[in-house]
């Protein structure tokens, strides 16, 4: 046994031997990994720098409101179109071009006005009537010369050669389309005269519409859910903080009664679960011999208003077959870890008592939460920026061939070109924001540096508070008299060590996973290209690219969070703690394939237990269900706008609160571990263990240092 113990220790490195001095975190220790230190400071300084950059150039109005032929804003205060929210098309069939798609901007002109037109009106009738009063607002800004002919206003594009009645849609004037009978329509017409003396298919102005507004109904659907957080944001606000103290009053009950909770936790999960089951059951054979709740999901497509599935019995069926599924595997899993279970929670139940004597861990959380949001602030705000700071280019259009169509042009200088000479009826209209500085043309550059910058900085914190964490439950665990020989603010003395010291350690480690994420992010982004493409060799090559980094992202961070803990505790360099880390894990590979994964196990539990309560509380709430408060709950367009951000919101508070446990679980196993190396239980060495967690975890042990023997 000891020469196997030999072979397997020296394939999986060298245990630490016995020191009487080791009394936990090191103390006297030097700055790690200074280079990457020098490097994450001089990042944040070019990423301050191109925010700034950004800043400077951006414009998110651009992102906001619609803009004319000339590049000027519709509807934005402090411009000559201010009273003019709306956009208008001369003629909106030249959207249905395909220079649509490839310039982002219809082939005609574009003004801004106050109104859309509301009747049928040609250039031709308007002059010979008192209608051009009302015509002429839908002109150039500043034509006014009635004595011009209508042909000679036709030709240099001052006024559109009719008006056809249209609502706003998304600041946009389009052809009032309905449909009667079959009939696509406008008003009662199925045709209309184009003011050129030519009848026209109506068919052929939903089909400019339908290119002029691709993302329209997705605009359209972002106002609704916008007008429901309008109404509802009190209540969101209320639920998310039901959520925080039902996670904060499971974390207290958790500190006395940490067997009896778990149980508990359980069986609620496994009820939860079945009332999901039996609901939806209820729901599916209520729906029987209804009208249309027979139809497939297939044949009904995708609908924005989500609660057009609700109304469908295959809808409940699939969502019965999930929670049966869900159900049946965690039945079976506690059914063969019933065993390790109790191993589990004498592992919680010391994680308690470690969190009980440093209670400021619960709050700590949220400084990582605020820092979390502060990167997400910045990276969007440079985001949108970095979009918004192109410049307006202007292109020639016209409706013939010409040598001089799409060449950039000025709309000062354009009517006296050769342009106009060669191709009468050419246009200098706005194309698109872009530029040909420098700086324009790194825009795609900077954007990426942009993402890349971001990933890091957010793993960056994120190490941060585990390196913080692992270093004041680590100091907890190797107090040989607890709580007497814990280091007083022992949080604050490890955010103090992680700082000063391993500044560099934490950049090395958040910059590797940081580069892998960016890789995955690519491939995302490949992936979404290629879609259209018919390659499926290339597709394949993806799908294993994806699979693969996917399994590299997950193998890194839990590296990188054990190796963190060896830097709170010994004050070595990243590489030193990964490597010692991943060799004492080897060493025990069967506990951390049992213990540390059955606490993981626990702990979704309770997360998935407090997002269920919450999930249905909100669902019944803002489904006007609860009749105490029927009449108090807000009339929504998409009720699941709320419930979803509800359920997001509460995992991810429930996530942060059980995220101080799960680090807590993980120091404390590593910790136990290098004391199993270490010490041998004598009066001489004792275990730093408390009697309770060694009396469990050292039960029926043959060899607690036999290679990982131990299960």
């Amino acid at each position: 046994m000891a020469k196997d113990s030999e072979r397997y220790y020296g394939k999986h490195g060298t245990p630490h031997k016995y020191d009487p001095t080791f009394k936990g975190p090191i103390y006297d220790r030097g700055c790690t990994d200074i280079v990457c230190c020098v490097l994450l400071v001089v990042a944040i300084v070019g990423y301050v720098a191109v925010g700034i950059v950004a800043w400077t150039h951006g414009d998110p109005r651009k992102v906001i409101y619609p803009t004319d032929s000339r590049g000027q804003f519709c509807g934005q205060q402090g411009t000559p179109n201010a009273n003019k929210p709306f956009l208008f098309y001369f003629d909106i069939v030249k959207c249905a071009s395909p220079l649509v798609l490839l310039e982002f901007q219809c082939p005609t002109t574009q003004i801004c006005v106050n109104r859309c037109p509301d009747r049928f009106l040609t250039l031709l009738s308007a002059y010979s009537s008192s209608d051009m009063e009302y015509y002429r607002q839908f002109c150039v800004p500043g034509f006014d010369n009635p004595l011009k002919r209508p042909i000679e206003v036709l030709k240099n594009k001052e006024c559109p050669a009719m008006l056809i009645p249209s609502t706003p849609l998304a600041r946009r004037c389009l052809p009032a389309v309905q449909a009667k009978k079959g009939v696509i329509m406008v008003g009662n017409e199925t045709t209309y005269d184009d003011g050129k003396g030519q009848r026209r298919n109506v068919t052929e102005l939903l089909e400019g519409a339908k290119k002029a507004n691709v993302v329209l109904e997705a605009r359209q659907l972002a106002m609704k859910i916008f007008e429901d957080y309008t109404v509802s944001w009190y209540w969101i606000i209320i639920g998310l903080v039901i959520a925080m103290l039902a996670s904060l009053l499971f974390i207290v009950l958790l500190r006395y009664l940490a067997g009896i909770m778990v149980w508990v936790m359980i069986v609620l999960v496994i009820l939860v679960l079945a009332y999901g089951i039996f609901h939806c059951y209820l729901e599916y054979a209520k729906l029987k011999g209804e009208a249309g709740s027979d139809v497939s999901l297939k044949d009904l497509g995708f609908q924005t208003d989500l609660r057009v599935y609700l109304h469908l019995r295959q809808t409940w069926l699939a969502f019965m077959i999930i929670l049966c599924v869900v159900e049946v595997v965690i039945v079976l899993l506690l059914i063969f870890l019933r065993k390790r279970i109790l191993i589990a929670i004498a592992l919680i139940k010391e994680a308690s008592r470690a969190i009980g004597h440093i209670m400021t861990s619960l709050l700590f959380p949220l400084c990582t939460f605020f820092l979390l949001c502060l990167c997400i602030a910045y990276w969007a705000s440079t985001a949108v920026f970095l979009a918004t700071s192109n410049e307006a280019v202007y292109k020639v259009f016209n409706e013939t061939a010409c040598q001089y169509s799409g060449q950039t042009c000025m709309p000062e200088t354009f009517n006296t070109s050769n342009v106009t000479k060669a191709c009468p009826d050419a246009q200098c209209l706005f194309a698109f924001y872009g530029g040909e500085s420098a700086y324009h043309k790194y825009l795609i550059a900077l954007q990426f540096f942009n993402i890349f910058m971001f990933f890091w900085l957010a793993n960056f914190v994120i190490a941060l508070g585990q390196v913080t964490l692992a270093g004041a439950f680590a100091s907890y665990y190797w107090a040989f008299k607890k709580p007497d020989d814990i280091p007083a603010f022992p949080l604050f003395s490890a955010f103090g060590r992680a700082l000063r010291y391993h500044t560099g350690s934490l950049a090395f480690g958040s910059l590797i996973l940081a580069i892998v994420q960016v890789i995955r992010v690519t491939l995302e982004y490949l992936d979404h290209r290629l879609k259209a493409a018919d390659n499926k060799v290339a597709k394949f090559l993806l799908g294993c690219l994806k699979c693969c980094f996917w399994c590299l992202e997950k193998f890194i961070k839990f590296l990188n969070r054990n190796a963190y803990i060896m830097i709170a505790v010994y004050g070595t360099n990243f590489c030193a703690s990964a490597r010692n880390a991943f060799f004492l894990l080897m060493r025990n590979i069967i506990r951390v394939a049992v213990l540390d994964k059955v606490t993981d196990f626990l702990f979704f539990l309770g997360k998935l237990l407090i997002v269920g309560s919450v999930g249905v509380l909100a669902f019944f709430f803002f489904t006007q269900r609860i009749k105490l408060v029927q009449d108090t709950a807000p009339s929504l367009n998409y009720y699941w706008v709320p419930i979803l951000t509800v359920i997001v919101g509460s995992y991810l508070i429930a996530h942060g609160f059980f995220s101080v446990y799960g680090m807590c679980v993980d120091t404390l196993f590593l910790c136990f571990c290098e004391d199993l190396e270490r010490n041998d239980g004598s009066p001489e060495r004792p275990y730093y263990m408390s009697p309770e967690l060694s009396e469990i975890l050292l039960k029926g042990s043959p060899d607690p240092k036999g290679a990982g023997s131990q299960g």
